[in-house]
């Protein structure tokens, strides 16, 4: 198992090091070299089954871009469906993104998946972030799971109206209507939590505590994280 840096600032840095410098990949070597450290991080360090459930709906996404990139970029014809024509060029970019999407949300999987929202913002409130941006960002994590939940119950009252969707006008008047009541009734819990937190003395900032001072260890972990960084961009130039 992999130990993971407790202070959350050296986590968000380390993620953001590593994000970056897998985004400036173009070579799939080294792409698909990166792909499978961040596999086998990801195995060591222990995620859970949740996790990889994220995983799978990521690359269903990368399965439609493996079926519609090929044939609009120009070069080497390798496959040919009817008046389409899928390009060796267009399947190596697509490989290329494939790798790099995939290594960048298990590295933020491995060094945030598991993290509360208020850990998270108040790393980023430690790390300068203005306080606008770290509350918007806590509420937002906090309630998506409320909001979520309001849109199944709505779901859930029109199957028992005995609702059953298909192509027609009556089908998007419906899902308009759930729409239109979400929003309604998400907008009524915001107001009743905001009255509840003005009565609870909030005055726009969140009291988050100082925090502590970086270890040796976290700054050497960092800069572990940036000279990785640093090596598979060099790699990825020669």
């Amino acid at each position: 198992m992999i130990a993971l840096p407790g202070d959350m600032r050296v986590r968000l840095v380390t993620a953001l090091i590593l994000v970056v410098a897998i985004s400036q990949l173009q070579t799939i070597p080294v792409a698909a070299t990166v792909l499978a450290a961040a596999v086998t991080v990801a195995v060591m360090s222990g995620i859970g089954g949740k996790a990889w459930l994220r995983m799978l709906h990521v690359e269903t996404f990368m399965i439609l871009l493996f079926l519609t990139l090929p044939f609009t970029v120009p070069g080497r014809t390798v496959l040919t469906i009817g008046p389409f024509d899928a390009s060796a060029e267009g399947f190596a970019r697509a490989a290329v993104i494939a790798c790099k999407v995939s290594a960048s949300v298990l590295t933020i999987v491995v060094f945030l998946g598991s993290v509360e929202a208020m850990r998270l913002g108040a790393a980023l409130h430690s790390l300068r972030v203005p306080e606008p941006i770290v509350r918007l960002f806590v509420l937002t994590v906090r309630y998506l799971s409320v909001i979520g939940g309001e849109a199944r119950r709505l779901q859930e009252a029109m199957r028992a109206r005995a609702f059953r969707p298909g192509s027609n006008r009556h089908t998007w008047r419906s899902y308009g209507n759930l729409v239109g009541m979400l929003l309604v009734r998400a907008l009524d819990r915001a107001q009743r939590v905001e009255e509840a937190m003005l009565c609870r003395g909030f005055s726009g900032r969140f009291p988050w505590q100082e925090p502590p001072r970086l270890s040796r260890s976290e700054m050497g972990f960092m800069a572990l994280a940036a000279t990785a960084a640093v090596l598979i961009t060099a790699a990825d130039r020669l």
